[in-house]
């Protein structure tokens, strides 16, 4: 018998990236106070491997013998955790603030079957050219990144922000790094592709 695969996620980005993998899922709300942990921890990498791991377990609990993949994927900068900035003027803000600079994005992964987790993460250093102005204007109207933390989406435009990115999982910028999850995934017996 196959197991049953869930998203514990909303996010369309993610539903869309798991779906390259061709494998059946569907998708199921964490419901995980995510401000209550980004207040409580100050290491951004370690919040969101806490976040990933809530958002499996707590599907899990409802879920008991389906493979539950939760992710979730943090901004850092100088060891601040950038949050979508939500409004376009807040998203100008952050782009002032990490052009011409680096910053990190921590993408983890948590996969919960049977009370048992594999948790892995994955860091990608980001380098932003240095932006006028003109060109944050231009790019916040014509990619409205106001749900994106960071304030780009990469998919997009906002690939044309960077001068360098050292990643080992292009997936993992968008919100669910693919390659070590299709490791996961064959290990639990789910056929990928």
């Amino acid at each position: 018998m196959k197991r049953q695969v869930i998203l514990a996620s909303t996010s369309t980005y993610r539903r869309n990236l798991l779906d390259r993998l061709g494998i059946p899922f569907h998708c199921e709300a964490p419901d995980v106070d995510e401000a209550l942990h980004k207040a409580e921890e100050s290491c951004p990498a370690t919040l969101a491997r806490t976040l990933a791991r809530m958002k499996s377990v707590n599907v899990a609990r409802r879920f008991h013998a389906a493979i539950v993949i939760g992710s979730d994927q943090v901004c850092a900068f100088d060891r601040e955790v950038l949050g979508k900035p939500g409004t376009a003027q807040s998203a100008r803000q952050q782009l002032r603030r990490l052009s011409g600079q680096a910053h990190t994005l921590h993408t983890a992964v948590c996969v919960t079957c049977n009370d048992a987790s594999e948790e892995f993460l994955v860091s990608t250093n980001l380098w932003m050219r240095e932006l006028t102005d003109d060109e944050i204007e231009r790019y916040v109207e014509a990619d409205d990144p106001t749900q994106c933390a960071g304030s780009y989406r990469i998919e997009n435009a906002g690939i044309s922000l960077f001068h360098k990115i050292d990643c080992e999982d292009f997936t993992a910028i968008v919100g669910l790094p693919l390659m070590q999850l299709t490791e996961v995934l064959r290990r639990y017996g789910i056929p990928v592709p």
